[in-house]
């Protein structure tokens, strides 16, 4: 996936905002990378441009080689279907749906209805640790374990691109950890990559990548090692504070 040119304004009149200025930004199969900036920077805005659910003003996206350009809304629909992933900080599973049937909604959604299409979900299922709560509704998961089935909803698919907004933020520290390397792990597939917006620092330590956005505009970018010390800077200063 890789972002050419974003910009995104929104709002009217006196109201109006550029909320992306210029993005450049690419995603390679094989890598966990991480959006992280302060509130308002960009980050949602950008992803929802990224994933084909708000069309830049200008600029475009280009997703294994498609480029968003000049597309209609229904071929951005069926860019979004084949190509990307999808997981939110709110889960977003049907209550009366159980696991299974969450996650092969993915499929049903590509006219795929076939015995094949539960196979797969329970393969999904069982690649994020639940193979024993395929029949479990989400009243019966406990948080974790409903972000989990959201995980196995977006891979099920095999896109090229997940995209994850704030997959940690309503998760206590274990099932935070554990939630992210589930997604580090989903990652080590050279075909497909994995890009997380953020600001919890415990992602740190698996993503390969870090990208910040402020302001609308990307301002730097780290790599693994650079970005834990950082972090480890950012968090002894904070300590420190009265």
């Amino acid at each position: 996936m890789e972002a050419i040119g974003i910009a995104k304004t929104l709002g009217d009149g006196a109201g109006q905002v550029q909320a992306l200025k210029g993005v450049n930004l690419s995603l390679a199969g094989g890598e966990l990378a991480l959006l992280m900036g302060p509130s308002g920077s960009g980050k949602t805005t950008l992803l929802s441009v990224l994933g084909c659910i708000m069309a830049p003003t200008e600029g475009a996206v280009r997703i294994r080689g498609h480029s968003t350009e000049g597309m209609t809304p229904e071929q951005l629909a069926a860019l979004r279907r084949d190509h990307i992933g999808f997981i939110f900080q709110s889960y977003h599973l049907f209550p009366t749906l159980n696991a299974v049937d969450n996650v092969r909604l993915a499929l049903d959604v590509r006219g795929d209805r076939s015995q094949n299409a539960y196979d797969r979900s329970v393969e999904a299922l069982a690649a994020v640790g639940l193979a024993h709560k395929i029949d479990s509704h989400p009243r019966e998961l406990s948080g974790g374990e409903q972000q989990r089935v959201a995980i196995a909803r977006a891979i099920v698919g095999k896109p090229g691109a997940i995209l994850a907004d704030e997959p940690t933020a309503a998760l206590d520290s274990h099932n935070g950890h554990a939630i992210m390397s589930v997604l580090a792990d989903i990652a080590k597939n050279s075909e497909r990559g994995v890009l997380v917006v953020t600001h919890d620092p415990r992602t740190v330590p698996y993503a390969d990548r870090i990208i910040r956005i402020e302001d609308g505009e990307i301002v730097g970018e780290e790599h693994n090692d650079e970005a834990k010390k950082a972090e480890a800077k950012k968090a002894a200063r904070s300590s420190k504070k009265p």
